[in-house]
């Protein structure tokens, strides 16, 4: 029997937003929110869903929501569909279909900034850093290696888009946006998560590369919400196969980038379909991530 997959829905309450992966639904004082099993790659909804994605993608946020918690208060109230339930009657949701991806969570006032924090130089802090020695505006030393580690770890905010790319952007930018003191909050925080992170996650075998969190304000406090440390947010490498100099195999999207980069679209619409080998590796290194972070 194949594995069920969640694509949208319609749940009889109030729709807030349907995202690329998250649908939100407006419950008055909490938000729903409901995980797919869609999947998005450079800016585009792929098909076909990938199963099983968007329930480790919940449950992978809910562990890192309790383990980090008392570093910073995070927005979810319970991932725990027998608790959930009794707080959206009657909606038209299938036990079966919905445990495990649903999550409750307070209403934050967010702050529109993408707080990311890189240890090793891949991805567009790669590129960059072979145009001009530079990430983000941070000077780096000469001569790193793709997928190299960073002397330590730096925070590159990126300004957030509803449609698009996100753009990356300075400290002194951030500064000038959001003001200077909560810009130093927001980096310190982000280290702060990742080096917890990262510690956690090189005990499991695995190098967390880079990652991004989201921030708001819940009652004047500074509060991590939406996702967090999951494989659509984060780039993760298995500790035993790394070597710098290229780029490592991934427990994350990328591996649906290398796809679509081998085929050679041009990243116009309509999307290629994806193949079965690539959506059953997909959930394959989605299980193994969360097997291994969480075990």
């Amino acid at each position: 029997m194949a594995p069920q997959t969640l694509d949208a829905s319609d749940l009889g309450l109030k729709l807030l937003r349907r995202g690329k992966v998250r649908d939100v639904y407006d419950l008055g004082d909490t938000l729903l929110l409901v995980a797919t099993d869609r999947i998005s790659a450079f800016d585009h909804v792929l098909q076909p869903p990938i199963p099983e994605k968007g329930r480790l993608l919940t449950q992978l946020s809910a562990f890192w929501f309790a383990k980090t918690r008392s570093l910073v208060p995070n927005h979810m109230v319970s991932a725990d569909l027998s608790e959930i339930l009794p707080r959206i009657a009657p909606a038209r949701l299938d036990a079966r279909t919905y445990d495990g991806r649903v999550m409750l969570g307070r209403k934050a006032e967010r702050i529109d900034v993408e707080c990311v924090a890189r240890g090793y130089l891949a991805g567009s802090g790669w590129k960059e850093y072979q145009k001009n020695g530079k990430v983000c505006g941070h000077r780096l030393p000469k001569g790193l290696f793709e997928a190299g580690r960073l002397p330590e770890p730096i925070f590159t905010p990126a300004a957030k888009a509803d449609t698009g790319h996100d753009r990356n952007i300075s400290r002194r930018e951030l500064a000038r946006t959001v003001g200077a003191e909560l810009a130093r909050e927001l980096e310190d925080l982000t280290l702060r998560l990742y080096s917890e992170a990262a510690a956690h996650m090189e005990s499991r075998g695995l190098i967390l590369a880079d990652t991004k969190f989201e921030f708001g304000r819940i009652d004047g406090k500074l509060c991590v919400i939406d996702e967090m440390l999951t494989p659509d947010s984060s780039r993760f490498w298995d500790l035993a196969a790394y070597k710098p100099g290229s780029s490592p195999e991934s427990f994350d999207k990328q591996f649906v980038r290398d796809y679509l980069e081998r085929i050679g679209w041009d990243k116009n619409p309509p999307a290629p379909t994806l193949p079965p080998d690539v959506v059953a590796g997909t959930t394959a290194r989605y299980r193994e991530a969360f097997e291994r972070v969480t075990r």
